[in-house]
């Protein structure tokens, strides 16, 4: 497990999601928070196909789920997929739900299989005043959204975040943990064909 996190970047990816806790959230919980989350998350579980939209992802990963919970990282409960809202006579899902054990807090999960777009800061906010609203126990703390996207732009991310109190983080996903590892390193890893023919 150790060789894993080491190859997988997992130091420098942790902490590191665009997010606006330090605004969101109390001090000691936003440190908490921003440790919690991670940015590139690494799917490469997903294979080598690209999926084209977020319903592939979300089957794949609820398919491997014990591998996702692991990339999420400790204390992660799993609570659904494609989880029912009614708002307003108005039905909507939150793709993944999950519950945080020792942030005491829902976690709303939103994946995109595209680049980061505003809009879908306001679509994630709108499912956490949901959930804190409904689902929330009075002695759990706000729910946490966590946007996952192909792509970012920091920027456009940190201006679309601003305004906003509910805590949100936005991070980028990535299929293959080549992909996510600095090109002097790539070399040095094998192939997912190699690692298939030397399996077999």
């Amino acid at each position: 497990m150790l060789e894993l996190q080491i190859q997988s970047g997992l130091m420098e990816r942790s902490g590191r999601s665009t997010n606006n806790f330090p605004v969101a959230l109390p001090p000691a919980d936003s440190d908490m928070v921003n440790q919690v989350f991670k940015d590139p998350y690494l799917f490469d579980f997903l294979g080598t196909d690209m999926p084209r939209r977020e319903v592939e992802i979300e089957r794949q990963l609820t398919e491997h789920i014990q591998s996702f919970l692991l990339g999420l990282g400790q204390g992660f409960a799993f609570v659904g997929r494609q989880v029912h809202l009614e708002v307003g006579g108005d039905d909507f899902y939150i793709d993944l739900l999950f519950y945080h054990l020792k942030l005491r807090c829902y976690v709303v999960i939103e994946l995109k299989a595209c680049d980061f777009e505003p809009g879908f800061i306001s679509q994630l906010n709108m499912y956490q005043n949901v959930v804190n609203d409904i689902l929330c126990h009075p002695d759990d703390k706000p729910t946490i959204g966590l946007l996952l996207v192909k792509g970012k732009n920091e920027t456009v991310v940190e201006y679309s975040l601003a305004g906003y109190q509910n805590p949100i983080g936005v991070a980028e996903w990535k299929n293959q943990i080549a992909k996510a590892l600095p090109e002097e390193l790539r070399s040095s890893l094998p192939s997912i064909e190699e690692i298939e023919k030397e399996l077999e």
